[in-house]
């Protein structure tokens, strides 16, 4: 794969999305990193440059369309257009159905797959221009098996896998391919941030459950990114390609 493109990452100064800004930086390709978390995006970013990567970090709400269009367009000015989209930015919690309420529903339909509307929407202009393009949202395993206690994240994940399929058929013809990964159990610090605060078990235990009997780590979901993005992985899309170790299979 060439280590010219443009690779934008959201959710991208920690956990899954930090493990693709790290891969991706270190191939040599120029890399936009979008977060919320100020600090760690002034931290992640300045270790990676230290490091000669050229990354370019930006505080972006994916819920946001002028956010996001704001920050693409520093992207085009400082990196170039466009080339590939890692679309993983995203919140997960826990509370049952019936004490959902509708502004707790609208938000994590806003950022969790509305925000992949956006991020990915603004960005294929440059790819149908230059007829390449890889575009790989993160969805979840409980898109395809279900949750307890986090319905309304089931359901935007699942929407996020409908719309990947969607987007690979209308864009195939422009050289595009689009692609998702649904991750189950992965060591990140919002898993860890769950298992505090009582919302999610212990990752051991889980890690019992799982067929390959450890939880995931964002650098197993990033060689996957990696690959997806590959001239290699030309003729693979609308594809769920599921990074979790056999605890779903299906």
């Amino acid at each position: 794969m060439e280590a010219n493109r443009v690779v934008v990452v959201t959710g991208g100064a920690s956990g899954i999305g930090l493990g693709v800004v790290r891969l991706f930086a270190r191939k040599g390709h120029p890399v936009a990193m979008l977060d919320l978390q100020d600090e760690a995006l002034e931290r992640e970013s300045a270790a990676l440059q230290s490091e000669g990567a050229r990354v370019l970090a930006r505080r972006v709400d994916v819920s946001d369309r002028d956010d996001v269009e704001t920050a693409y367009s520093a992207i085009r000015s400082e990196l170039g257009p466009i080339a590939i989209v890692v679309a993983n930015a995203g919140i997960s919690e826990g509370v049952r159905f019936l004490d959902v309420d509708q502004p707790t529903w609208q938000r994590m339909i806003d950022i969790n797959l509305t925000g992949v509307f956006h991020t990915v929407q603004a960005a294929l202009p440059d790819m149908v221009a230059a007829k390449w393009g890889r575009v790989i949202t993160i969805s979840s395993h409980a898109a395809q098996s279900g949750a307890s206690d986090r319905a309304h994240y089931s359901a935007a994940k699942g929407g996020v896998i409908g719309l990947t399929r969607a987007l690979a058929r209308e864009f195939a013809a422009d050289g595009i391919t689009v692609n998702t990964i649904p991750p189950s159990v992965v060591a990140t610090p919002m898993a860890e941030q769950g298992v505090a605060a009582g919302t999610f078990p212990p990752l051991d235990v889980i890690a019992q459950h799982i067929p390959i009997p450890r939880p995931g780590t964002p650098e197993d979901i990033a060689a996957a990114c990696e690959y997806l993005a590959s001239d290699g992985a030309s003729y693979v899309t609308g594809q769920v390609l599921a990074v979790n170790g056999g605890m779903f299979i299906g």
